[in-house]
């Protein structure tokens, strides 16, 4: 069955496929917060996107109900952190020139305390701007690519700087297509949560919780003609004559896909022109409805 459109649906239909722009706190795990959410909110699962460390705060999108299927959207864009580096000596005054040689294209061994295969790998570091310095701390901004290891960039640039160094602080401020500019808090949550359920207020919910095509506004769209979606549903591919309209994409690139009136249909790969070919375009990865 499809859905409404976004701006349409009630407050469970919104708990069901939501996503929350989480301010996660010092302490518990991401895996422990979405667990906090999906009890607070009564739904059989709930997914946070891009883990962070459990001394990490910051920006922490969480997906309700069968909106964890959207997990794979949130892989594809970058994360920007602020981070404390803090030196084992008094700073060069070339800091900020070594710092920037950082910027680009690094290698990297994940730490032993991780999820993934030690191997050496390449990741792209976008923007690595000095912030501020103050005695043996500067205060760094990191835009990179998903899945690099701000603590070992942080080792590797005390090396780098002769004076050696570790991570601090550090809370991430964004993660595409979500920012620290309207963060939630699980206090703020909870208070929507009981506002709806004693009181049947929904003002705060629908403050709090957002639709979850939300999580994939920074992907390529296909709008499919109804039909063609209801088609998708079964489990058909999406063929080029059902695409009403498309956004420019390149071959390979994750794309989504939705009705005439804005509710996701599935997520996949597109593999053909939808303007030239006339079989598949879009190979699916995840049926969303």
């Amino acid at each position: 069955m499809l859905r409404d459109a976004p701006d349409d649906r009630d407050p469970d239909a919104l708990l069901e496929f939501g996503v929350v722009n989480l301010d996660k706190p010092p302490g518990p795990s991401a895996h422990q917060v979405s667990a906090w959410v999906r009890d607070m909110a009564d739904l059989e699962k709930a997914a946070h996107a891009g883990t962070l460390d459990p001394k990490v705060t910051g920006c922490l999108p969480t997906l309700l109900g069968d909106a964890t299927r959207l997990a794979p959207a949130l892989l594809e864009g970058y994360k920007e952190y602020v981070a404390v580096l803090e030196l084992h000596g008094d700073p060069p005054t070339d800091l900020e020139a070594v710092v920037a040689e950082f910027e680009g294209e690094i290698y990297q061994k994940p730490p032993k305390k991780s999820a993934v295969a030690r191997r050496l790998r390449t990741r792209e570091i976008y923007d690595l701007d000095v912030l501020e310095v103050e005695d043996r701390q500067a205060l760094l901004r990191i835009r990179c690519e998903s899945g690099t290891y701000v603590r070992k960039l942080c080792h590797d640039l005390g090396l780098a700087l002769g004076t050696g160094a570790h991570m601090g602080h550090l809370r991430r401020t964004a993660t595409v297509p979500f920012d620290d500019t309207d963060l939630v808090t699980l206090y703020d949550l909870k208070d929507a949560l009981v506002e709806y359920e004693e009181d049947g207020n929904t003002e705060w919910l629908y403050d709090v919780v957002d639709p979850a095509e939300r999580a994939l506004s920074h992907l390529p769209g296909l709008v499919v003609a109804r039909n063609a979606a209801e088609e998708i549903a079964e489990g058909a591919p999406v063929y080029a004559p059902g695409v009403v309209e498309a956004d420019p994409a390149d071959r390979g690139d994750l794309v989504a896909c939705y009705t005439p009136d804005g509710a996701a249909v599935c997520l996949g790969r597109l593999v053909g022109d939808p303007e030239t070919d006339e079989g598949t375009v879009v190979d699916l990865e995840r049926v969303l409805v």
